[in-house]
């Protein structure tokens, strides 16, 4: 009558067969005397999805399990898995679909049904082959990144490869601006080369899209910090050209003379000479001719 008792069949086995019966011993099906106790829990989380909880205790109303029928009612309540528990109090669980993990946690002591803590990895069945193109492609992808990054140098210096690039403004480099580099090969990034099946479960797949996503938001950030030091470089830029235009200009005013200009000033002080000569001679006649009256 209580479900924490054992019950014990003896006599002759042809007796007990004979009333539909075994010689032996029927376990109890009361857990909490088996070695779980009030308020212990049971998580089951399948794909990720979150986790779904069996409490063991004595309030059926509050949903709790004691027995062995009610811990299989409960499980059978379960999503995205399929569990059962036979006779002995062993548990199998495994999921509905074979790309998605089972995680068992909680704090009750899963050993007494026959499982520990953990993940039960799924199995994938279908699509293997082109799970496996694909892991080969994106480490082809990870090579070529990191290629990529080596191959971004110029003049000795790479941005993507942890190199600072200093610029100065001025004559005397009291005006500058260092644009600091990054490290953004594919360890840089946080993206790391998969094995052989690991894209065999749709887990795997959405952790490594998760870091994708992570890596693209990286690359997206230190873009616009790239892209606001070049502006910065661009005004430089300009201000420094418009700055030798100006001084050019003056140099040639200084240096350059208009021909045009200083024909004409040649021709009117050729003239002006011509004229004083002009000048001289018509006084030096004039004092002739007064000393000849004299």
């Amino acid at each position: 009558s209580a479900g924490d008792e054992d019950i014990v069949i003896g006599g002759t086995s042809a007796a007990a067969t004979a009333l539909g019966a075994s010689t032996g011993t029927t376990s109890a099906t009361n857990l909490l005397s088996q070695g779980f106790t009030q308020g212990e829990t049971l998580t089951v989380d399948v794909g990720g999805a979150g986790a779904q909880t069996i409490t063991f205790g004595t309030d059926g109303g509050a949903g709790e399990v004691s027995t062995l029928a009610e811990l299989s009612t409960a499980l059978g309540n379960l999503t995205g898995v399929t569990a059962t528990v036979d006779g002995t109090g062993n548990l199998t669980i495994t999921a509905s679909a074979n790309d998605e993990d089972v995680v068992l946690g909680g704090s009750a002591t899963e050993a007494l049904l026959g499982v520990a803590d953990g993940t039960t990895a799924a199995t994938q069945t279908g699509g293997t082959d082109r799970r496996a193109e694909l892991e080969d492609d994106y480490n082809e992808l990870l090579t070529q990144i990191d290629q990529l990054t080596a191959d971004a140098g110029f003049n000795g210096k790479n941005l993507l490869n942890g190199d600072d690039l200093k610029v100065t403004f001025n004559e005397d480099g009291s005006s500058s601006q260092t644009i600091t580099g990054v490290t953004f090969d594919s360890a840089g990034l946080g993206l790391t080369a998969v094995t052989s099946g690991d894209f065999a479960t749709d887990t795997n797949i959405e952790a490594t899209l998760s870091s994708l996503d992570g890596a693209v938001s990286s690359l997206r950030s230190q873009a616009a910090k790239f892209g606001s030091n070049l502006s910065v470089v661009e005004v430089r830029e300009d201000f420094t050209k418009n700055m030798i235009n100006t001084l050019e200009t003056g140099a040639a005013n200084l240096t350059l003379a208009d021909t045009n200009e200083e024909g004409a000033n040649l021709l009117a002080l050729q003239t002006r000479q011509t004229l004083s000569s002009t000048t001289l001679s018509l006084a030096a006649q004039a004092d002739q001719n007064v000393l000849r009256l004299i």
